[in-house]
């Protein structure tokens, strides 16, 4: 892809050092709010800048995935993101939207207040002859909010390494893998953990794309909760620079591991809409 800048992610639920069941506790509407302000701000600003390698989106989907786990407790979620990228390969971006997985997860006696993700990254992108591509770079995800004591912090870094064979115009297979240097969204002791991201696009009639995904989490130290996770869908596109995807997803990841405290099974098979305008 040309772009960092998400359309469908998939977060798997993190668990503090000691893991508790989740307290019941919906989307805060100050998150939401939020969540809102900042994605509206990253549009802005795309759409003032629009010229010199700049891109952006601005995204509203029925539920955030991310690697096939709901981020938001199935429920929907607004997205907004900016992306600069120079002549020579290289680029920076950022990327925002709203939350609940860890409002949903409890430190005994202790609530977590976090409603907002903040993504940035920093990479290079170059070519390998005519139809190879490769992407090379690091992605932090940043979770701003109020921890009890001895909750293991899920803001985690990411290094990545892609490959992308667009072999014409219609179609193109990637593959990416991704290696946290830190721990992964809160699992104790799970740096070294690794994900490997399988694509397939393929334009079979102008504006309308078949999208194909699947991807594998590993989780060191924390195996039971590691999981294969799937994507079919297609995307429309108009020349407005809007576009509509529909999806549906699944995982097999363990049900007892991934139901919150709304006994919602955030892995399970989805079908999600979601309407993106690009700058």
């Amino acid at each position: 892809m040309s772009s960092h800048l998400k359309t469908e992610t998939v977060r798997t639920v993190a668990f503090a050092t000691t893991r508790g069941h989740a307290e019941s506790a919906g989307l805060s509407v100050i998150g939401l709010k939020a969540a809102l302000v900042a994605a509206l701000a990253l549009s802005a600003i795309a759409a003032g800048n629009a010229q010199a390698g700049t891109t952006g989106s601005i995204s509203l989907t029925s539920d955030y995935l991310f690697r096939g786990v709901s981020q938001t407790n199935q429920e929907p979620a607004l997205q907004g993101g900016i992306e600069y990228a120079h002549d020579s390969g290289f680029y920076v971006g950022a990327w925002g939207s709203n939350i609940s997985w860890l409002s949903d997860t409890v430190v005994v006696g202790d609530d977590i207040s976090s409603s907002l993700e903040l993504d940035a990254y920093l990479g290079y992108r170059g070519k390998a002859g005519e139809i190879f591509s490769y992407d090379v770079g690091v992605l932090t995800y940043y979770y701003p909010g109020d921890y009890p004591g001895g909750f293991n912090s899920p803001n985690t870094t990411e290094i990545y390494l892609g490959g992308t064979l667009a072999p014409s115009d219609t179609v193109s297979v990637g593959l990416k893998y991704s290696y946290a240097v830190t721990d992964l969204f809160g699992y104790a002791d799970s740096d070294g953990s690794g994900y490997l991201d399988a694509n397939l696009n393929w334009t079979f009639q102008p504006t309308w794309t078949l999208n194909l995904h699947g991807g594998k989490q590993w989780i060191e130290h924390n195996e039971d909760f590691e999981y294969t996770d799937w994507k079919l869908g297609v995307t429309k596109s108009f020349e407005s620079g809007f576009s509509i995807a529909a999806a549906y997803s699944g995982t097999d990841a363990e049900e007892a591991l991934y139901t919150n405290a709304h006994n919602n099974f955030l892995a399970d098979d989805a079908f999600t809409l979601t309407l993106s305008k690009a700058f």
